[in-house]
């Protein structure tokens, strides 16, 4: 999978989800609902064809959209 790109939100919604932030806490930073970010995150593991937060936060920083 070459070259996945994030859009501004889904970079920001897993930067809070790896400072270790609830979804309703995401939520609340960023001002969506909750939903929103669940779909987000849904999007992201869509986009990368994996199940599952942890499992895309892996592949995201396997390609470097995301650093720790």
């Amino acid at each position: 999978m070459a070259n996945t790109i994030l859009t501004a939100r889904e970079k920001s919604v897993f930067e809070l989800l790896i400072a270790n932030k609830s979804t309703k806490e995401i939520a609340k930073d960023l001002g969506i609902s909750e939903k929103t970010v669940r779909n987000h995150i849904s999007n992201v593991m869509q986009k990368l064809g994996v199940n599952g937060r942890a499992g895309a936060v892996v592949e995201l920083l396997k390609l470097k959209e995301l650093s720790l």
